[in-house]
Parts: C-alpha cells; sequence; structure tokens
C-alpha cells in the first residue's frame, strides 16, 4: 500500500493567491452539493477547504475507496484532474485541502493524503461488449471466490444492493484484449444532482474493474490498492439506465500495474473512462 509522505504540502508548489476567499466547510462522502467558484468547487460561502470521507465509501475496511476519493479530489479542480493517493485516505476523517498554483493536496497535518493537478492524457478505448456479454461474464467473477477487501463499496460482495455498487466484473468470452465486464442500474438511492450520477460515484464506478482486469491478467492473482487515477466523464450518466463497466489490463513495470477503466450505455454509448496505476500490496 502507498506509503505515508511526511511532507509539508506547501512544498508541492505554491499557495494559490486567487479567487474566492477560502471558507471551512466539511464535505461528506455522500456529497454535499458543491457550485463552481472561478475554478474551484466551492458552496455558497467559498472554495471547499475540507471534507470526510463517510465509511460507506470504503474500500478496505479502515479506509476509502480510491476511485470514490480520486473523484472527489478530482472536483476540486478544473479541468482533467490526475490524482495520486500517498497514503490510504482515512474514513470519518477530516482532511485539509490546499490549493496551489498547479492543483490541490490534501491531508492532515504534515501527511499528504492526496495530490491533484490537470494533466492532458489519453487512452485508447476498446469496443464495449454487449449488455448480454457483460451479464454472462459476471458468472467469472474471482471475486466470488477469493475477495482481499470483500466490504468495498465499489465491489464488494458483501455490500447489499442500494449500500455498494455491486460491480462483479468477470472476463468476457472470445476477446483478447483481458476484458473483464459486468452490467450496471444505478440505485435510486445513489448520490445524484438532476437526475444525474454525481461525478465521484462514476469515479468509482471506473475503479475497481481496472483491479479486476489485473487480477485476470496475473497469474499469481496479487492484491492491489489504487496509486494513481485519471479519469474523464465524456457525457453525464443518468440515474435512470442501464450500464456496462469494463476493465482491461495495459501493462506492468514491476510492483506498479496499469490499467484502463470505461462505462458504456446499454446501446454502446461512452460515458466516461480512466486510466488507472495500481500497486502490488506486500505480503
Amino acid at each position: 500500500m502507498p506509503q505515508a509522505s511526511r511532507l509539508p504540502q506547501a512544498t508541492r508548489g505554491r499557495p494559490a493567491t486567487t479567487g474566492p476567499v477560502a471558507r471551512s466547510v466539511t464535505l461528506p462522502g455522500a456529497g454535499t452539493r458543491l457550485r463552481t467558484v472561478g475554478s474551484r468547487r466551492a458552496d455558497q460561502n467559498g472554495p471547499v477547504t475540507s471534507f470526510t470521507i463517510e465509511s460507506q465509501f470504503c474500500g478496505p475496511d479502515e479506509s476509502a475507496n480510491g476511485g470514490y476519493t480520486c473523484g472527489v479530489v478530482a472536483g476540486l479542480i478544473e479541468g482533467d484532474a490526475e490524482v495520486t493517493l500517498r497514503y490510504p485516505p482515512p474514513l470519518e476523517t477530516r482532511l485539509d485541502v490546499t490549493y496551489l498554483s498547479d492543483g490541490v493536496t490534501v491531508g492532515r497535518g504534515d501527511f499528504l493524503v492526496a495530490e491533484a493537478t490537470v494533466v492532458e492524457w489519453s487512452l485508447h478505448v476498446p469496443e464495449p461488449p454487449t449488455l448480454e456479454q457483460a451479464a454472462t461474464a459476471v458468472t467469472g467473477y474471482p471475486g466470488f471466490t477469493t475477495h482481499e477487501f470483500p466490504n468495498c463499496f465499489v465491489c464488494g460482495i458483501d455490500r447489499n444492493p442500494g449500500d455498494g455498487l455491486r460491480l462483479f466484473t468477470g472476463p468476457v468470452a472470445d476477446r483478447d484484449d483481458g476484458l473483464v465486464a459486468c452490467p450496471w442500474v444505478p440505485d435510486p438511492g445513489l448520490p445524484s444532482t438532476s437526475g444525474f450520477v454525481d461525478p465521484e460515484i462514476v469515479w468509482a464506478v471506473l475503479d475497481c474493474p481496472g483491479a479486476w482486469a489485473e487480477h485476470r491478467a496475473e497469474e499469481d492473482h496479487p492484491p492491489v490498492v489504487l496509486g494513481r487515477m485519471a479519469a474523464r466523464i465524456v457525457i453525464p450518466v443518468p440515474v435512470e439506465g442501464s450500464y456496462i463497466a469494463a476493465g482491461w489490463p495495459t501493462g506492468r513495470d514491476g510492483r506498479k500495474l496499469y490499467s484502463g477503466t470505461a462505462l458504456w450505455a446499454e446501446d454502446g454509448t461512452l460515458h466516461g473512462y480512466a486510466r488507472q496505476t495500481w500497486i502490488v500490496v506486500s505480503q
């Protein structure tokens, strides 16, 4: 798991000095809705300077789901954000936001939990499977047999419908790209705005399928945690709809594994995609 970085937050860049006056605001994991002020997410009183992730949104039992956390942090800046997790994101703990000239950092005291910058990136997205193929693939979900994080908000087998996303991605038949996939129908109780699933939830959907793609690609099936993620929501995701979530492996470098993920509508319309770096957990 990524280790803590004992660095003062200001070492990542110069604090931003323009824009509205910042105020202390706590953002629950379920998402107090934010509006944009200048280039930063804010409530009616100014930019968000702290937030708390609720325990519902866990990955491992004691820390937050990586994709959900990255989505919350990415929402603090405008543009295509890439978020790096430097330490397991704590649950039910206030995390302070520092705005810099080139992005944001999130942490607690001198502990750096995450940082985000705007980057230019691209990803080759494969052809989507059909909804029927994705449904068939669920039967091969490896997590039904062995799961390191069975309570994960996104892919945990111990989460009840409406409480977790329950994305059980399995190998898609007759594919040579290592694709894993499953259907997804958003629960109407998920955080949403004006009929669309909130962005941090979409980032979560684009998270775990990449890990299970790596599980399929690696013979030793090592447990992994998210280290870095960049996602792009092409089209907002309506709460009412049926979707296909998928992931595929893109490479390995030592303990770092790389993958891509995507979310399509039932008719194959691409709603979002992401690239990820996963870290193999030391045994």
